[in-house]
């Protein structure tokens, strides 16, 4: 809790006492939130608390960690008897987190609170720093706390999916309890009539115990069961050695004619459910090893807001996709890091063509081995509205995916208006949103 750690100004306004309270308390745990007084600040207290840092593999710890600071803020206001508070942004640019699923958390939190407390705070200020936070806060807080029937009617139909449970924290349904039917009862064969004991054995057996002879189902009932990975190891190694190498010897025998034709190489062999599985682990686990801040700076891949059936929404932009510049390894890496939080459920995607069919794209070879990657979970979650829908204007897309979920790049609104016309549209120049002229 000393100065370094700090917000930015915080203890040079405040003046030295607070450093020195500060130095007392015996620093402060993430989730957490401790309160000293403000000395020179027109305040009259400080409340200080650790945001997480934030990992895809980790994404539902840190979304509860983060509810936690908000929470522990705003009930430490209540024990000092306050009535206001004015908030920062808690996730910091230099703990990764992501901007606008934040900003979820911070504001669903809150308003989780106020339902049981709103009696006992009076206003709650969410103090932005930035023009991005600022856009993000002002499209999302009319969701979560509507000003009027109109608002709460739109916001019925955008809020997402998933709004935390009675505290705004993250529900992470593979923790909950399930009780399943058990399998099909297995019906035993009836026993035949035990044969008659001599009379000279009457001494020696009671009675005739029948043996029961039961039915068992074939390996593929238990496959459902069991992880791939693991039924991978009840082969017989050398087995799952010679099956590998066969399936390398079919793919490089013979002529590749997608190959020579330019398409790069798809015709190698089919990857089963346990070499996706463990392929995708190893590439998962490489991305979040490394800092791939290059690649995000691209914007060729990046998290939008949710559909109009609450699911979330990745965004591609075609254009921004350079091929000279960029490492294609390393982007599979981003890929298989952004998707992971996503893949886990179903979720759509919005391709942006706008000035894409300029640039050089990959092959068809690599988009193979990129789906291969992210393996079957991504292929059965991913939401597509009749398979695929192809619109020709921003108007027609905004029917699926509403504007306010939706960053979009500027040259895609100027090659919208000049390939269909400005006729009939206004485009608002701050929020780009795009309106039928009256």
């Amino acid at each position: 809790m000393d100065e370094v750690h700090s917000s930015q100004g915080l203890h040079a306004a405040a003046g030295p006492g607070l450093a020195e309270e500060c130095a007392t308390l015996g620093g402060c745990r993430t989730g957490m939130a401790k309160v000293t007084n403000a000395y020179d600040l027109p305040a009259r207290r400080v409340i200080h608390t650790v945001g997480p840092k934030y990992a895809v593999k980790y994404h539902s710890a840190a979304e509860n960690a983060l509810s936690h600071c908000y929470r522990s803020c705003l009930e430490l206001l209540i024990e000092n008897g306050l009535r206001s508070i004015a908030m920062g942004c808690i996730y910091t640019e230099a703990k990764n987190y992501p901007r606008e699923p934040a900003a979820h958390v911070a504001i669903r939190t809150v308003r989780r609170l106020l339902e049981k407390q709103k009696d006992k705070i009076t206003a709650v200020v969410f103090c932005t720093s930035t023009s991005s936070d600022t856009e993000i806060y002002k499209r999302l807080l009319p969701l979560y706390l509507p000003r009027d029937k109109h608002e709460e009617a739109v916001a019925i139909s955008k809020l997402p999916a998933d709004v935390g449970d009675e505290n705004g924290e993250t529900i992470i349904h593979e923790r909950k309890i399930r009780i399943k039917p058990l399998p099909k009862k297995v019906i035993p064969k009836p026993s035949q009539s035990p044969a008659e004991v001599p009379a000279s054995d009457v001494g020696l057996v009671q009675r005739s115990v029948p043996v029961q002879i039961l039915e068992y189902r074939n390996s593929s009932y238990l496959d459902t069961y069991l992880d791939p990975a693991f039924m991978s190891l009840m082969k017989d190694p050398d087995q799952r050695r010679q099956e590998q190498w066969e399936k390398t010897a079919q793919a490089q025998g013979g002529w590749n004619c997608a190959k020579m034709l330019g398409f790069g190489d798809i015709g190698g062999p089919p990857l089963s459910a346990a070499e996706e599985y463990s392929l995708h682990s190893r590439y998962l686990a490489k991305a979040n090893s490394l800092n791939l801040s290059e690649i995000a700076e691209m914007k060729i891949l990046y998290r939008g807001g949710v559909d109009s059936e609450g699911r979330p929404v990745m965004v591609v932009v075609g254009a921004h996709f350079l091929l000279r510049c960029l490492e294609l390894e390393r982007f599979i890496l981003y890929v298989v890091k952004e998707f992971e939080p996503l893949i886990q459920k179903p979720y759509t995607i919005v391709y942006f063509h706008s000035a894409a069919s300029l640039q050089v794209q990959p092959d068809l070879g690599w988009m193979r081995r990129l789906q291969q990657i992210l393996g079957r979970k991504h292929q059965r979650n991913l939401h597509v509205w009749k398979k695929v829908v192809y619109v020709d204007r921003l108007l027609q897309l905004f029917k699926y995916v509403p504007r306010e979920q939706l960053t979009i790049p500027d040259f895609v609104f100027q090659h919208d208006i000049e390939v269909n016309g400005g006729k009939g549209l206004i485009v608002d120049p701050r929020t780009k949103y795009i309106y039928h002229r009256p």
